[in-house]
Formats: C-alpha cells, sequence, structure tokens
C-alpha cells in the first residue's frame, strides 16, 4: 500500500474508533477545544507522525503562512521542558494548528484507547469518578490491524519529537 493511502486509511480508522470511544464516554470525556492539558511538555513521536506533521506545516504554509510561520517560530524555540507547551499549540486560542495532521498519541488522548498489547491510558481529567467497570465499556482498539507498524516499516526508524520534526 502506497505509504500516504495507508496513512490516510490509518487515520480514518482511527478516528472512526475515537469517534465510537466518544459516543460511548458521553459526559465522561472532557475534552474540547481550549483544553490543552495533553499540549504540554516534549513527548515523544514516530516518524509517521512526524512525517504527517510536515506535510500539514505544508499546506498550512500555502492557505496561511502567517500561521505557519507562528508555528515553525515555536518549533524552533521549543524548550524541552515539562510545561513548555506543544510548538502546534496557538497559545491564544487554546488549540492546535496542525489539528488535521496531528500524531496518534493526540488523536487518541482522553477516553481509553487500546493499540495491540499496549496499556490503556486514560486523560486524568475524562472520566473522574468512574469505576473501572464505566471505562471499560468505553474502551476501544485503535489499530486492530497493526496498521500503523506495517507503515513505520517503510520509513526511517526512530522517534523524533514535535518540534524537532516541525523546526
Amino acid at each position: 500500500m502506497h505509504l500516504d493511502a495507508g496513512d490516510a486509511a490509518l487515520i480514518q480508522i482511527v478516528d472512526a474508533a475515537l469517534a465510537e470511544a466518544a459516543r460511548r464516554g458521553g459526559a465522561w470525556l472532557v475534552c474540547r477545544p481550549g483544553c490543552t492539558e495533553c499540549c504540554l511538555g516534549p513527548f515523544s513521536i514516530n516518524q509517521l507522525d512526524a512525517r504527517r506533521l510536515r506535510q500539514g506545516l505544508a499546506a498550512l504554509e500555502i492557505s496561511d503562512r502567517e500561521r505557519a510561520a507562528r508555528v515553525r517560530e515555536r518549533a524552533r524555540a521549543h524548550i524541552e521542558s515539562d510545561d513548555e507547551p506543544c510548538p502546534a499549540l496557538d497559545p491564544a486560542t487554546g488549540c492546535c494548528d496542525l489539528y488535521a495532521a496531528r500524531p496518534l498519541t493526540c488523536r487518541t488522548f482522553g477516553p481509553p484507547v487500546r493499540c495491540g498489547t499496549e496499556e490503556v491510558g486514560v486523560c486524568e481529567l475524562c472520566f473522574s469518578g468512574a469505576t473501572d467497570d464505566e471505562i471499560a465499556a468505553c474502551e476501544v482498539e485503535i489499530d486492530p490491524d497493526g496498521m500503523e507498524s506495517d507503515l513505520l516499516a517503510e520509513l526511517e526508524a526512530g522517534m523524533t519529537t514535535v518540534a524537532a520534526a516541525l523546526a
């Protein structure tokens, strides 16, 4: 499968799984535009995520040069501290300037999601007061066929950060 077509299919599968998780989670999910708890500090992303972010920034440079320049400037100035916001996060709006191109970890943070054998993670702001059974009832598998691993095999190995991918 072609890398771009494969990544588009993966994103479609992940987004559909997240829509189902949001449906199941309902009022337990407090993530909304402007909630930036998961956008602080550096976190590792794979080369597929980095590639998607670079493509998203290239598209933004065509549609909104000034906004793209601000993203690139934040990426270059980014300090890898625990409380530094992601360089793709617009500090004025609290929204991601590269939302459509965001990494899988950003797409899946909040509801209880599973990816293969990885441990299920849930945002600490979401599901406050929920029982383990209530959380488990909302869990979804985001990549049941291992598409991401297959696509990553076509790229250079290694992890990076959002700032390094965009600088």
